[in-house]
């Protein structure tokens, strides 16, 4: 019949009666005669609003606060607001590489005895001795060299052949003795015909070498040739290129320089070594014993 209420209307006016009642809305007309003694009772604020019909001064209430229903999720606000500073990201941790020196309460003892009878890289096949370094373990100087050769890997000893007696003369030059220092190498096993230690070798035994500097902690390292400079400098450059710069290495002061082999080959450069040398020996202090060595 014409005017007669559906069902479905029903149900959907009950439902939106519902949602009204939720957000705490119950009346949805206008009473204007209780608004016209609402007007007459309220106290006059101003001429203007005396004058003016009751219709037009009248001001619809706002409306109250919505209670929160059980299960209703938050309405996060979009409007732009102070975020706080976004705090920049820490610099990353040490590499493995880095770590891998960095035991507590290490000392030289232990780390020749991690290191074993070592098969870790293609070396020992060849090998006759590990050679593991030598001097004093407190020396406030320490040379670091490439690899041992024929001599080396007979004796056991670091720079013991034809390099080693040139190393020690410039060590006795700068006013020391041999046992004042501490020597060692990248590698510790000779590679083959005295050739250059290949990445994965350095890779491999150079852990071994960065923790002996960490234990005996000197004041200067002196990296003799290029495979001692690039490794503990990480650097792909030439030796040539800092050659004779003082570089900072973990809080100790490095300096990279030829290689007595290198010297014995090329003697003209002797002079160039000596005034590297002469550079250390004023960081520690030393007086010269004999002059520019031979």
């Amino acid at each position: 019949m014409p005017g007669q209420i559906t069902e479905n209307l029903k149900k959907k006016v009950a439902g939106r009666l519902a949602f009204y009642e939720d957000l705490g809305i119950r009346f949805f007309y206008r009473d204007r005669r209780r608004e016209a003694l609402f007007e007459q009772e309220k106290p006059v604020e101003s001429l203007d609003n005396a004058m003016r019909p009751a219709e037009i001064a009248y001001q619809e209430p706002t409306l109250p606060k919505i209670p929160r229903r059980p299960g209703l999720q938050k309405v996060v606000s979009t409007a732009p607001s102070k975020m706080p500073p976004v705090p920049l990201p820490a610099a990353p941790g040490p590499s493995l590489f880095d770590a891998a020196d960095k035991i507590v309460g290490d000392t030289l003892l232990r780390i020749r005895e991690d290191l074993g009878e070592c098969t870790r890289c293609k070396l020992y096949k060849h090998r006759h001795t590990i050679v593991f370094g030598d001097g004093s373990p407190k020396a406030e100087l320490v040379f670091v060299g490439e690899g041992p050769g024929a001599d080396e890997d007979a004796q056991g000893l670091p720079f013991v052949g034809r390099a080693g007696k040139l190393l020690t003369q410039m060590i006795e030059a700068m006013g020391l003795e041999r046992q004042d220092v501490y020597i060692c190498n990248v590698v510790k096993c000779r590679p083959p015909e005295n050739r250059t230690p290949e990445d994965d070798e350095v890779s491999t035994c150079s852990p071994f070498l960065l923790r002996q500097l960490e234990v005996i902690s000197p004041k200067v390292i002196v990296c003799l040739g290029a495979v001692a400079a690039k490794t503990l400098l990480r650097t792909n450059r030439g030796i040539s290129q800092f050659r004779g710069q003082w570089l900072d290495y973990r809080g100790s002061k490095l300096m990279a320089t030829y290689h007595p082999a290198y010297l014995l080959r090329n003697p003209n450069a002797k002079g160039e070594v000596w005034k590297d040398l002469q550079k250390v020996m004023a960081v520690l202090g030393l007086q010269a014993r004999k002059g520019k060595p031979a």
